[in-house]
């Protein structure tokens, strides 16, 4: 039996409580990337946000795309260069200043006066904004509503106490008509505590089902030789489409 097959069969794990208590704090992030413990940034940005590029962005011209936990994400480079305005929110300014400087792109920054300590980057030509602070002070800068939003490695990354309150901050920030792409990972998560953490489409439809068509892409096996050090013999990402109802 071909064993992809056989693993993008499985079905999910049943007890979703399994990690509910795990917590990092903001500041055990910032270690990451001070450690370079980065194994999440993905140098050549995302194979399946690629390849369900046109799905995602329609054709349409002028987009405004949020990017959750950004990171240095290589892809907010990409919309930028296609004419749209990217706003990113990430914990760490060392990831944030790594961004601009492997992209070569020059940049200003400037306090975030509704968020004491916050900072904001923001590109020479203007279309990539990345706010330095915790997402979930964010509201208080009021950054606008979006056409777009990108979130890999954000909803599997937020301590699984903190969702519901994650995605109503997401869907908050939503304008008519959003396209939200979402990247999840399914694994057996008794045998890791994360993150990233795993998470169900019940969950996904307990978060967003009320607002969002909830429509699953593509799935694939993403297991590689690190996930072995987890203590998991499969890992499957699961790419889905959230639209408004």
């Amino acid at each position: 039996m071909d064993k992809t097959r056989t693993f993008l069969d499985i079905k999910e794990y049943p007890d979703t409580e399994v990690q509910k208590n795990r917590v990092l704090t903001l500041e055990e992030w910032q270690e990451k990337w001070v450690s370079h413990r980065i194994g999440f940034h993905q140098e050549q940005g995302h194979k399946l946000l690629k390849k369900h590029l046109d799905t995602f962005l329609k054709g349409e011209n002028g987009l405004r795309v949020f990017f959750p936990l950004c990171g240095k994400a290589v892809e907010m480079k990409w919309f930028a260069d296609r004419g749209h305005s990217v706003v990113g929110v990430e914990i760490s300014e060392l990831g944030i200043r790594e961004f601009f400087t492997e992209q070569n792109l020059s940049y200003t920054e400037e306090p975030i006066v509704e968020i004491p300590g916050g900072k904001v980057f923001k590109s020479s030509s203007g279309n990539i904004s990345l706010y330095c602070c915790s997402l979930f002070d964010l509201p208080r800068a009021n950054i606008g509503k979006f056409d777009r939003i990108w979130d890999r490695g954000a909803l599997v990354a937020i301590n699984p106490g903190d969702r519901e309150r994650y995605a109503d901050i997401m869907l908050s920030l939503t304008r008519k008509g959003f396209h939200y792409l979402l990247a999840v990972l399914c694994y057996d998560p008794t045998k890791h505590a994360g993150p990233p953490f795993y998470v169900p489409e019940a969950e996904i439809k307990k978060l967003f089902g009320s607002i969002c068509n909830i429509h699953c892409l593509e799935k694939v096996d993403v297991f590689e030789e690190q996930h072995k050090s987890w203590g998991i013999d499969y890992i499957i990402e699961k790419l889905y489409l959230l639209t408004e109802k």
